[in-house]
């Protein structure tokens, strides 16, 4: 009995925290932004606060959610993302973990669903922190690696969606492609979720058996520069890359697993 309550409480948990989380998109949007506008001129700083908006209001929504009982999590190495210019590559599965990362991250920048920038919820947030959006066509390539080399650290989920539940890890190539035509050294982050929740075709109330517990590990940085010259061209480094980083998700994710 003990368990159908609990398991019926994070159910309803979950619904306050996504309720809770479009609120809070919404009044970023609606308060925070235009206020913001207002009171800064300067494109630069204005991105830059409202990223930091982000940064925050993510952190204090992950913390919601584990006082809520809906999960617990543990991050090692996270001060290697203090640096600046870096391009983060993560596996991706479950719906929260850009939020993590973002949590993470104070002046992260996201390559996001074209769909989000015209969701009432999030397009305030998209707009104002100058998230890049993956409908701009043969130019993301080259949007994302500016945005590195000038400083911000990109989030990029080279899965492009979440991993399924069941079947094999599909990386697309873009990720890639940024990384050799930067060039730009991989900074890997591996996130494992045990129980699995929230994942791709399930619907957000039905949770898992018990309370999930997030493990998120920042990896050594992978340099790409002798991949490059190993491949003799980029298009052919960007296909070895794309192997490497996929068997490099799939065994750490299942090294992790039997730690």
């Amino acid at each position: 009995m003990f368990e159908s309550l609990e398991r019926g409480w994070r159910v309803a948990a979950t619904g306050i925290a996504f309720t809770t989380f479009g609120l809070g998109g919404l009044a970023l949007r609606l308060l925070y932004f235009p206020l913001l506008s207002l009171c800064v001129r300067e494109r630069g700083r204005r991105t830059r606060l409202a990223r930091l908006a982000v940064h925050h209001s993510f952190r204090l929504f992950i913390e919601w959610m584990r006082v809520l009982g809906i999960l617990r999590y543990r991050i090692e190495g996270v001060e290697k993302l203090a640096r600046p210019g870096l391009l983060i590559l993560a596996n991706h599965p479950t719906l929260i973990d850009v939020v993590f990362l973002v949590s993470l991250v104070p002046n992260a920048d996201c390559v996001v669903k074209a769909s989000l920038a015209t969701n009432p919820f999030t397009r305030g947030p998209i707009e104002a922190t100058g998230y890049l959006c993956n409908d701009s066509g043969p130019g993301l390539v080259q949007d994302c690696i500016e945005s590195v080399k000038a400083g911000n650290n990109l989030i990029i989920f080279p899965e492009g969606t979440r991993t399924p539940i069941r079947g094999p890890m599909t990386l697309q190539r873009g990720a890639a492609n940024i990384a050799v035509r930067g060039p730009c050294n991989i900074t890997p982050v591996t996130i494992r979720c045990e129980p699995l929740g929230l994942t791709k075709g399930t619907p957000w109330w039905k949770v898992p058996p018990s309370r999930m517990n997030f493990t998120i590990v920042v990896r050594d940085d992978i340099d790409v520069a002798p991949l490059v010259d190993e491949a003799g061209g980029e298009a052919l480094a960007a296909r070895h890359l794309t192997a490497r980083l996929h068997d490099f998700f799939s065994r750490e994710t299942r090294r992790h697993a039997g730690a």
